[in-house]
């Protein structure tokens, strides 16, 4: 693989970060000297874009079109190897609702859950709760339901986020620890907690707060966590393959106060800005950040099954 394209931006809610994602993938994938980068703009849900003599494809797509097996399956067509998990596993993974389904029937703990509609006088769970549009990333259009009078605002906020139609994903909130775990090619990479100033882990902490904090488990001081980080990759790893997952992947999790794992999501696109997980965890292994996406883009393949 020689010369390698570049995907980002989209027509997706999540365009301005696949940008930044795009970008500093393409800079870093330069700086080794071996590849002929092309950074490839997509502004439509197509491969028009894409020139000719392509070698293989590095996603830095979020969302839409660019995560929900769109372009796996464009790129199958053209018979180009692409990174990150192949059509099917990402529509599945894309979509909450089938994500949740998947994980259930494979025994991967997840938290309980619904669906509700637009109109709906009153959330269908228990409260605290979490409202989320099923096929968004990013954070986009999700929202804590801590009172009743809060249910309206955040059902519209994620229908809004999704055109205003359709059913949307209800969770029961679960309390404690936020951590997740990225995987690249099946191996689960350091366990890293997310500590947001506020509690709550939204589209502003991920992208524009300094104050969010991601310490690895390996260095806390409690010696639990030592356990609690090989709980957590054992069912990172486990979700990744009820989803047929390959490549690279993040997969989300909520831990109780009593120690409890629970599955929130995976993400078969993960970013690569500044404050982004997966870089941040290979790097912890001694790899250099273009090295990670090296390693990510060795993995590139085509899915005959896409």
């Amino acid at each position: 693989m020689k010369k390698i394209a570049v995907l980002m931006g989209g027509t997706s809610n999540e365009r301005a970060v696949s940008l930044v994602s795009g970008r500093n993938v393409a800079e870093a994938l330069a700086s080794l000297g071996k590849y002929e980068v092309i950074p490839v703009t997509l502004d439509a849900d197509n491969l028009d874009a894409l020139p000719d003599g392509i070698d293989a494809a590095y996603i830095a797509l979020h969302g839409g079109w660019g995560e929900n097996g769109g372009v796996q399956a464009a790129l199958n067509a053209r018979g180009i190897p692409y990174t990150g998990p192949g059509a099917e596993s990402s529509r599945i993974a894309m979509d909450k609702i089938k994500t949740k389904i998947v994980l259930e029937m494979k025994g991967v703990p997840t938290a309980k859950w619904t669906l509700a509609s637009k109109g709906a006088a009153s959330c269908p769970l228990p409260l605290p709760a979490v409202v989320k549009p099923p096929r968004d990333g990013s954070s986009v259009g999700i929202s804590k339901v801590a009172a009743p009078d809060a249910w309206p605002a955040a059902l519209d906020a994620a229908l809004a986020a999704q055109g205003g139609e359709g059913e949307v994903l209800v969770e029961t909130f679960i309390p404690g620890r936020e951590t997740t775990v990225g995987l690249i090619d099946g191996v689960a990479l350091p366990a890293i907690e997310i500590v947001a100033a506020n509690g709550w882990y939204g589209y502003e902490e991920k992208y524009n707060s300094e104050a969010t904090r991601y310490p690895f488990l390996a260095d806390s001081a409690d010696p639990k966590d030592a356990e609690l980080e090989r709980q957590l990759q054992k069912i990172a790893v486990d979700a990744y393959n009820a989803l047929g997952c390959r490549g690279v992947t993040r997969v989300d999790f909520r831990v109780d106060p009593d120690g409890r794992i629970f599955v929130l999501e995976l993400n078969t696109s993960p970013g690569f800005t500044s404050h982004s997980l997966v870089p941040k965890a290979g790097m912890r292994t001694g790899l250099t950040f273009a090295e990670v996406c090296d390693k990510i883009l060795s993995s590139a393949a085509t899915d005959a099954r896409g």
